[in-house]
């Protein structure tokens, strides 16, 4: 009877061995690091693996250490120049102590938001509405490196913020289109003015070159009434001056003695 009962007691001590050793096991895995409480200090930090912990005694927290995204819902501020915006933006982040991530502050899920949404309504705020449209690459260096800052000390890495849309009054819709309506009229003007300059100086040089040779003027004069005359159903008159017609007759009187009479034929 001392021996069952004995042996009846040994299985049992192991039973409650094998129990408490498997109730002490957790699993972490390979995105997560776990940090270890014992009596409420912490103790050590685990890696990715099976890990054994003191059942009871100890306990085990783990954290997640992939690249979070935080979306940053529309808020509506006011910009420098006193134009009131709406914008959402995204926030990428992830964790680089876990330790201080735990014991720095309460919900840093949360903490990392309310931070990202502050510095949002600031940075717009600094800057005009234009800046903010053209000039968002800069806006975003600029946030992410001012929650970075804010976070470091919490052990959390802030990688990337970027805005995805800024809305704007639809009065001020209508007021930009008129402006860039007005910019690309004022441009399409300049570069007519340009043309008309560019044509002048070219009519001046030719007209320069005319006043240096009289005879190029009726060289024109006659190819102008060519291209006039080539129209089939259009009678032109042109009035010559008289020393044109007298400087054609003193051509057609130098080239006449230079033409030698043709042999006649052989009968």
């Amino acid at each position: 009877m001392y021996e069952v009962t004995w042996w009846f007691c040994g299985g049992s001590l192991f039973l409650a061995f094998v129990f408490f050793v498997f109730s002490g096991l957790r699993i972490v895995q390979e995105y997560e690091r776990g940090i270890v409480f014992r009596l409420g200090r912490v103790v050590r930090n685990v890696n990715a693996g099976l890990n054994w912990i003191f059942p009871g005694i100890e306990q085990l927290r783990k954290v997640d250490i992939r690249t979070i995204t935080v979306p940053i819902e529309r808020q509506e501020t006011i910009t420098k120049d006193s134009v009131s915006v709406k914008i959402d933006a995204v926030l990428w982040y992830r964790i680089v102590s876990p330790a201080r991530a735990i014991l720095s502050v309460a919900d840093y899920r949360n903490a990392v938001h309310q931070m990202a949404l502050t510095s949002l309504r600031n940075i717009v705020g600094q800057h005009m509405l234009d800046e903010v449209l053209k000039e968002r690459d800069t806006i975003n260096r600029t946030l992410q490196k001012l929650v970075d800052d804010a976070t470091e000390p919490w052990g959390i890495k802030v990688e990337t913020v970027e805005m995805k849309d800024v809305e704007i009054p639809v009065s001020m819709q209508r007021a930009m289109a008129q402006e860039a309506e007005a910019i690309r009229e004022k441009r399409a003007r300049i570069i007519k003015a340009e043309a008309e300059l560019e044509a002048s100086e070219k009519l001046s040089q030719g007209a320069q070159r005319i006043a240096d040779n009289p005879m190029a003027l009726e060289l024109r004069r006659m190819q102008m009434i060519s291209e006039v005359g080539s129209e089939q159903n259009s009678t032109t008159i042109i009035l010559l001056p008289s020393d044109f017609v007298t400087l054609a007759k003193d051509i057609s009187q130098r080239i006449a003695p230079q033409a030698a009479p043709r042999p006649p034929a052989a009968k």
